[in-house]
């Protein structure tokens, strides 16, 4: 039996590709998450830890690391990344030239 299997390109948005309402929002979410999930794991934090930290308790840490982020703003996941002691920058990119989107999020 041959499998005809057909390839389509990415948008380069998993969460476009699929349909969801708010696309880059939730692509945006994902990214300042990535984030989080890499500062806990380069700092050998624990789930409580960081849950005492940001003011929240232990399982909406572990929601939020398991891609469950809808409950939080893109401005709550900044301030976040910010009570762990990193600075948030945002790169736009003109519309004029193409749609507005976050190309860049970088964590220092």
């Amino acid at each position: 039996m041959i499998r005809k299997d057909k390839i389509v390109e990415g948008s380069g948005n998993v969460f476009e590709d699929l349909g969801f309402p708010d696309a880059e929002e939730h692509q945006t979410k994902a990214k300042l998450v990535s984030q989080i999930a890499r500062i806990i794991e380069r700092e050998g934090l624990t789930q409580s830890e960081v849950a005492s930290r940001l003011g929240i308790d232990q399982p909406k840490i572990s929601a939020m690391l398991k891609g469950r982020f809808r409950g939080f703003s893109v401005y709550r996941l900044m301030h976040f990344l910010a009570v762990l002691g990193h600075d948030v920058q945002i790169v736009t990119k003109d519309r004029s030239k193409r749609p507005m989107k976050v190309e860049h999020i970088a964590v220092q």
